[in-house]
């Protein structure tokens, strides 16, 4: 594991804030990832949390049976351990989605801007394999890092009071999937049937910091036939192991 010159901060009085150097990228990316994995590993006795962010990982400790101090000792020792025993294998999420103009909203906005057309954003949105960096903002929203140079638009100065569950979005150098209905000022280029978020599964999202996600474009049809399977639930998600 390549290492980093970390900072360790307390976060309160119950959890570990450590900060890479700001950058978003993918040797930080999985620098968290290996870290993360490690401490869960080491220190599962007394760690109850972690939460990884682009360039930051917050470790919530067990303050009835470890003192601040002695977690960041732990902590230090392990990143700076050279056991790469704990090198995972992540997942490739492959995720329908419906570019057709119903749900693509802002498709012909971002044609207009970029002098494309709007089979050339779909093909360029949907080529690239994505990096999830973390889930925030709403629960089951996935930070999605890879986005084509050529699709990098800002977000609308005026968000939309309402958008759609599923919706796929891009703003920024950023893509991701709106998982609930909500405001949102990210353009919208699409939508997936799947559920993102689901409380009476464990766990509730299906993917992780450091898996991959490809979207697969489908028609209206194959759209329709997806949402049934997913509200019945009997759709299952396809994906592949990676790396």
């Amino acid at each position: 594991m390549n290492l980093y010159k970390l900072t360790y901060k307390p976060l309160g009085s119950i959890a570990v804030l450590i900060q890479w150097p700001k950058k978003i990228e993918k040797d930080i990316l999985k620098n968290i990832s290996l870290f993360r994995h490690k401490i869960q590993v080491d220190m599962g006795e007394y760690v109850l949390e972690t939460v990884p962010a682009y360039n930051s990982l917050t470790v919530f400790f067990d303050t009835a049976r470890i003192k601040y101090s002695g977690v960041v000792s732990d902590l230090k020792e392990i990143y700076a351990s050279k056991d790469q025993k704990l090198l995972t294998a992540n997942k490739l999420w492959k995720i329908p989605v419906c570019y057709e103009d119903e749900f693509g909203l802002d498709l012909g906005l971002l044609a207009k801007a970029k002098k494309l057309t709007k089979k050339k954003i779909i093909a360029l949105h949907s080529e690239p394999l994505y990096d999830v960096y973390f889930i925030g903002f709403l629960p089951g929203f996935l930070y999605l890092g890879g986005l084509a140079e050529s699709l990098e638009y800002p977000r609308k100065d005026r968000p939309r009071m309402n958008i759609r569950k599923g919706d796929v979005a891009l703003a920024g150098n950023q893509t991701g999937i709106y998982p609930t209905g909500s405001p949102g000022g990210w353009n919208i280029i699409g939508n997936s049937p799947l559920r993102f978020f689901n409380v009476d599964v464990f766990p509730p999202c299906f993917a992780v910091a450091g898996d991959k996600v490809k979207f697969v474009p489908v028609d209206k049809l194959k759209y329709e036939a997806i949402k049934k399977e997913v509200e019945a639930g009997i759709y299952k998600i396809e994906s592949e192991i990676y790396g």
